[in-house]
């Protein structure tokens, strides 16, 4: 496995023409894969010619070099949408400029699909990993037949990229292990964060007091999706251990999803009522104030955690982070601190950092520490020439 930094780099245009293909816009569409592609577009077209394909877009818009080109709708029937994606690209093709491109990324397999031999033939492919969606689904309670049709899409997406990037070293190994992509075409980049977006530009106290939050309690924040894989009930058991040893304790939740209900009912169970609220969604607005207003930020994630970029924006946001030892989190905050990992995923392994942490017997970072490090090894000017330079790699020889 090579990262960029090492790979093997013929010379490359100054200015070059990419082609991207991922889902929806950014913030309209939120996520963490539209929240990369949208960042990653936005870098990359400062230097660069840069299309966008995707669903959802605002088609036809133009800001600079970064052209959008909106492909279907995410509110149409599957069929009739890829159907769309497949027959607006191919008017697309059929435009004098668009042969003028020297890369094509990749970002998901099920709009991949249709547009695979529609790509120019002898331009690079690369496929950014952003997780193994059949997996996902699998975890998940996806039907047999809904899993096997997905990992046969992601199959078939894969067969024709000449080489892959992935956020860790821990979703490489997934790409290699449960799909059998060879190692000598799998990158390593890490994603990125907008660090002047997330940034610590207001005081504990005076973010506390913008959001209506606790202004004299230690405050734990995490933002995910409610789905069991997140491990957010196994946080909430942990909190009932840490209020024992740090009674103050409270912990906000944001984030929409189908365990709401379940996760709320634990909650009040196990008699965290005064101490746990959800928020439901944070817009986008508030997340940069919501690290701000914490004293860390929590990441109980039980799998298939490839990156973690909560954890860099918190960083970024001057707030530190804990994670469990899960998929690539640990590649984040390890060379850091590794006190905010915790030793397993279990409820104790969680509750006993956490209390370690809020009671100082482990010094917690402290701001400027958290600020310094997510700018000077995950800034996206910096991460977004080193996804460049992986797509603008010679196509590989078949």
């Amino acid at each position: 496995m090579d990262d960029a930094t090492s790979a093997n780099v013929a010379v490359q245009p100054a200015n070059a023409s990419l082609l991207l293909l991922g889902t929806g816009w950014f913030p309209k569409t939120p996520g963490g894969m539209e929240r990369y592609v949208y960042e990653l577009a936005t870098q990359l077209a400062r230097g660069d010619r840069l299309e966008l394909g995707g669903v959802g877009l605002p088609d036809g818009l133009e800001r600079g070099s970064l052209r959008l080109t909106n492909l279907s709708e995410p509110d149409r029937p599957l069929p009739q949408r890829l159907w769309e994606v497949r027959r607006r690209f191919a008017q697309r093709t059929r435009q004098a400029d668009f042969w003028d491109i020297d890369a094509v990324n990749l970002h998901f397999a099920l709009y991949s699909l249709p547009l695979l031999d529609l790509l120019p033939p002898d331009v690079p492919v690369t496929f950014t990993f952003h997780g193994p969606w059949a997996l996902e689904s699998r975890q998940e309670g996806a039907s047999k037949p809904s899993v096997v049709l997905k990992q046969w899409v992601e199959q078939r997406v894969f067969s024709r990229c000449d080489r892959f990037l992935v956020l860790s070293k821990a979703f490489g190994a997934i790409l290699h292990e449960s799909y059998s992509v060879p190692w000598s075409q799998i990158r390593v980049v890490p994603g990125g964060v907008d660090t002047h977006h997330f940034a610590p530009t207001q005081s504990r106290s005076e973010a506390r007091a913008v959001l209506g939050w606790p202004g004299d309690r230690p405050i734990l924040f995490t933002t995910r999706r409610l789905v069991q894989r997140m491990g957010l009930d196994r946080l909430l058991q942990a909190l009932v251990s840490v209020k024992s040893a740090v009674p103050e304790v409270w912990l906000a939740i944001a984030g929409k999803g189908p365990l709401r209900q379940a996760l709320k009912q634990q909650a009040d169970e196990l008699g965290l009522q005064d101490h746990v609220q959800f928020l439901g969604f944070l817009p986008e607005a508030d997340l940069p104030l919501a690290y701000q207003a914490a004293d860390l930020t929590v990441m109980p994630s039980l799998s298939l955690e490839g990156f973690g970029l909560v954890l860099l924006e918190s960083l970024a946001s001057g707030t530190p982070a804990l994670c469990t030892p899960v998929g690539g989190m640990p590649e984040i905050l390890t060379p850091f601190c590794p006190d905010l990992v915790t030793d397993s995923t279990e409820p104790a392994a969680i509750a006993q950092r956490l209390i370690a942490l809020l009671t100082g017997e482990c010094p917690l970072p402290g701001r400027g520490l958290c600020r310094q490090y997510a700018v000077d090894q995950f800034d996206w000017q910096r991460i977004a020439r080193q996804v460049r330079q992986v797509l603008l790699q010679p196509k590989k020889i078949r």
